[in-house]
């Protein structure tokens, strides 16, 4: 449960990625990579997590900027949110990452943050951050799932026995963008598309992605393939700033030469523990003109096979409009309509 005190660790600070690898392999899971810190000195602080050595990632250099990269560009993991956000070639290339990372948190926060942190950071259910034994804590209960439970930010897909979410904001945009997320460790490097870095509870549903005890986030690569596509991002939330999604939204589209969809990907968070992807929805609308027919067939479609729970069924109406407007929205420029309102 929550304290006020935070335990002592040991701390290391190395300059360069073999050095924190090589920390991370010595310290195994007793070892804590820290970014910005914004999640990671909430958990300290409460005494919830409690590594004996924290490696503090902000002297490495090597994890930061944006660069140009076969074709792509390349994202060090260290890089503000900030910076992201006024990249001039995500701006002009990856509008869509520049959105999302626009609408996390505040400037403030923003200015620190990093997209590595903000992929990586833990679910923010409230049973399970003030230290309740549930069942993503190793328990054997989902207090966010009974009768009385305050629910109304929790899943709507793919729960089980949690019913957590996913409250990153750059995670469904790196995803709709085919992403690959670059991982370090003693024995070598390795490439996971973005898609499968977010852990499913039905594999380990005490992690919210596939990293390792040893394992180090490096980089991130995002391809050529949806480049200067149409975009579109938007965030709900119960206030503009400083808020997690209730439901987002990121998708990437190409017209044919008809003006007809010719390819698209969808991802929205905050309906299930991992970014979820529409591959349904996404073959439905390919080969149609975007229209509000199209647009009212994907809404109805994104939906489907949704488990509501006693307080968030309001989620399912937002995802199905969200939805639409991606389909119809979607622009080369950023179309981000700023607003914390529920869609109509």
């Amino acid at each position: 449960m929550k304290q006020d005190m935070m335990q002592t660790f040991e701390l290391f600070q190395p300059a360069d990625i073999d050095s924190a690898v090589s920390l991370l392999d010595r310290w195994g899971e007793n070892g804590w990579a820290m970014a910005g810190g914004y999640d990671s000195l909430d958990w300290f602080k409460d005494r919830i997590k409690t590594p004996s050595a924290v490696i503090d990632l902000d002297g490495i250099e090597e994890l930061r900027g944006v660069r140009e990269s076969e074709g792509g560009i390349e994202i060090g993991p260290l890089t503000t949110l900030t910076e992201i956000e006024r990249s001039p070639v995500v701006r002009a290339r990856y509008g869509l990452l520049g959105d999302a990372a626009r609408r996390v948190a505040s400037p403030q926060i923003r200015n620190a943050a990093t997209l590595g942190g903000n992929l990586c950071q833990d679910t923010r259910c409230w049973y399970y951050r003030f230290g309740l034994a549930c069942y993503r804590a190793g328990g054997n209960i989902c207090y966010a799932d009974t009768p009385v439970a305050m629910n109304r930010e929790h899943a709507l897909f793919e729960h089980n026995r949690c019913v957590a979410v996913t409250p990153s904001d750059t995670a469904p945009a790196l995803v709709a963008l085919d992403a690959s997320l670059v991982v370090r460790n003693a024995s070598g490097e390795r490439a996971i598309p973005a898609e499968a870095f977010f852990m499913p509870q039905s594999t380990d549903i005490t992690r919210m992605t596939v990293l390792e005890p040893g394992d180090l986030l490096t980089a991130i690569r995002v391809p050529a393939t949806w480049s200067g596509a149409l975009f579109y991002f938007e965030k709900v939330a119960d206030r503009n700033t400083w808020d997690f999604p209730l439901v987002n939204v990121a998708s990437a589209m190409t017209l044919d030469a008809a003006g007809n969809i010719e390819s698209v990907r969808i991802v929205c968070g905050g309906v299930q523990v991992t970014p979820r992807r529409l591959p349904a929805v996404e073959a439905l609308v390919t080969g149609r003109a975007r229209d509000e027919a199209t647009a009212a067939l994907a809404g109805s479609a994104a939906s489907e096979g949704a488990r509501p729970l006693n307080f968030n069924h309001f989620k399912v109406p937002l995802m199905e409009n969200l939805v639409k407007r991606a389909i119809l929205n979607a622009a080369s420029q950023s179309s981000v309509p700023v607003t914390g309102s529920l869609p109509d």
